[in-house]
């Protein structure tokens, strides 16, 4: 290795440490430059490789002759336009079909419950080894069947062939096996190397152009691709000399031991800042009057580096907000109890007046969060008593609505509800008539939407359009009584709503079946911490500000690890 590709890899040590999938990153460049030959210094007086072809040959003639291996196919020559780079001296490109006595896939057995013997699968091949735990057992009557060389040695190479997600993951078999007898099942190729390092050949199928030349080489349907046995045997591979083979096994083992400890000093990093981000959340939600928010605005460039931390303080942000701790109350506020009062005056004349129907079924009558407490002039009301909240039925969709994907109005359905707004891709219409037959479902002012089944369940959005649409069966709506328009802030409920607090109300009688629900009983029946009317506006007003705070955190941590990528990339470029 030049003194250029070690002060290379260093950079990249230090690099890694900051990038996103720095490490990972890393762990390939080690084994490209592996295969390049770049890794370790080459040595002149080590014998070439082309000795270490004709050792291996010898050794085939002479298992062939002692009729324990049968007479292997010539395989194609290998041809200039083949080979991907240019090997250092004392290398030599061959196919894994001439370093090889054995190479086939195993064969389906006659599995019982229990046995002494047992079947290598798939799963029982990982990167880090062996694993025995999910092999299951074979007959051993059926093992007369097998031919000797069927069953696996300490040395062989395991080769996942089947599968998307588990092909081209590979094995060595472990020296603790030697004399146990134990074969593979036919979604595992068997490779046996002649005088060649196993363990030299295990890292060269880890490196990445192995695996980017098996995602093109792998036939067959997306669900079940094969690496098929000729590709197997036919892959080209570099063959350093033997002597250079163990030296660059021990500088891998060394550079990859080093992955580990960075990859454990990064989780214990962010183990650290997790935590005390954690502890100063905590406090700031349990102790009114701690100092942790003044931590936390000290501590903001250590703190959030990580959009973890940045999403817990959105949560913080909006739990202190609906538990009446994010803005100062004013005495000049008219409580929440007047309002209220307002509100259920209006109610009652529209009752009267038969614009409202009332009897709306709750799924109980107890204030659940009073666990929590709010300010004096709050007030704990339930959805049903300050929102007219409905659904289209079931009933009514299938007779008279016909979704297309042109038409007079949109329809909102569960995955057009994402978390405070309204995606209006892919959205489906109906005609102007349907919607007005069905209008107690029809949008025309602001209202909070929330998915109650299906796709997205408990997301909550605010509609404030200008122009008609509608709702389909799988989404409620909850709007102002008529004449209340003013009297509330929609966008403090839709804050609440999607807040700790408000997320244990929604989920409070979810209905675990095999499609989850949440009953229009329980929207209705949902508890609010209904401050006073200019409280609201001044919370929606902060929790804006902070929000916006929190996105200039994600867009810092966004540009930083983006540029640690860049630079570990343009590194890479280099090797």
């Amino acid at each position: 290795m030049t003194d250029a590709t070690r002060n290379l890899l260093e950079q990249h040590f230090d690099i890694a440490f900051g990038a996103p999938d720095g490490v990972a990153k890393l762990r390939e460049l080690i084994l490209t430059l592996a295969m390049q030959g770049k890794l370790v210094e080459q040595e002149p007086n080590d014998p070439p490789a082309s000795e270490l072809l004709k050792a291996i040959e010898a050794e085939k003639q002479r298992l062939v002759k002692a009729g324990k291996i049968k007479k292997p196919k010539p395989l194609p020559h290998i041809k200039p336009e083949e080979v991907p780079y240019e090997l250092p001296q004392g290398w030599e490109w061959v196919r894994l079909g001439d370093i090889c006595s054995y190479i086939q896939r195993g064969k389906g057995p006659k599995y019982v419950d229990v046995s002494t013997h047992r079947v290598i699968s798939q799963k029982c091949v990982r990167w880090y080894g062996l694993d025995l735990e999910p092999a299951r057992y074979i007959d051993p009557a059926s093992l007369d069947k097998y031919e000797p060389i069927r069953f696996l040695r300490v040395g062989d190479l395991l080769w996942n062939s089947t599968g998307t997600g588990t092909i081209g993951r590979a094995c060595l078999v472990p020296q603790d096996l030697e004399g146990v007898e134990i074969v593979a099942d036919s979604h595992v190729t068997v490779v046996r190397p002649i005088e060649v390092r196993p363990v030299f050949l295990w890292r060269w199928i880890q490196s990445p152009a192995v695996h980017n030349e098996l995602e093109g080489s792998a036939s067959g349907t997306t669900n079940q691709i094969e690496l098929n046995t000729s590709t197997v045997i036919n892959h080209l591979m570099p063959l350093p000399p033997l002597l250079e083979q163990h030296r660059i096994v021990a500088r891998i083992d060394q550079l990859m031991a080093r992955c580990d400890a960075l990859e454990t000093l990064r989780k214990a990093r962010e183990e650290k800042r997790l935590a005390v981000h954690a502890a100063a959340i905590k406090q700031l939600l349990d102790a009114p009057d701690a100092p942790a928010w003044d931590f936390i605005q000290q501590h903001f460039g250590e703190l959030y580096t990580v959009k973890e931390n940045v999403a817990e303080l959105r949560k913080a942000i909006l739990q202190l907000a609906v538990m009446g701790r994010l803005v100062p109350q004013d005495a000049g506020d008219p409580p929440a109890s007047e309002l209220l009062k307002e509100i259920q005056a209006e109610k009652q004349r529209l009752v009267k007046s038969k614009q409202l129907k009332i009897g709306q079924k709750t799924e109980d009558t107890k204030f659940i969060c009073h666990d929590t407490e709010i300010p004096e002039a709050w007030e704990w009301v339930k959805g049903l008593d300050i929102l007219f909240i409905t659904k289209l039925a079931g009933f009514e969709y299938t007779k008279y609505v016909n979704l297309q994907d042109e038409g007079d109005v949109p329809v909102i359905r569960a995955q057009n509800v994402r978390q405070f707004s309204i995606d209006t891709t892919n959205l489906k219409f109906i005609d102007l008539k349907t919607s007005e037959l069905l209008e107690r479902c029809a949008l025309s002012k602001p209202a909070l939407l929330v998915t109650f089944i299906g796709a997205g369940i408990g997301n909550v959005a605010l509609f404030d359009k200008n122009e008609r649409w509608h709702l389909a069966p799988n989404v409620a709506k909850m709007e102002p009584f008529i004449g209340c328009e003013r009297k509330l802030n929609l966008r403090y409920l839709n804050y609440f709503l999607i807040s700790p607090l408000g997320r244990r109300e929604i989920f409070k009688h979810l209905k675990s079946t095999a499609q989850p629900s949440i009953s229009m009983g329980t929207i209705r029946d949902i508890d609010y911490p209904l401050p006073p009317l200019p409280e609201q506006h001044r919370i929606v007003t902060r929790i804006d500000q902070l929000m916006a705070l929190c996105d200039t955190l994600d867009q810092q941590i966004d540009a930083a690890t983006g540029k640690q990528t860049e630079l570990l990339g343009a590194l890479m470029a280099q090797a």
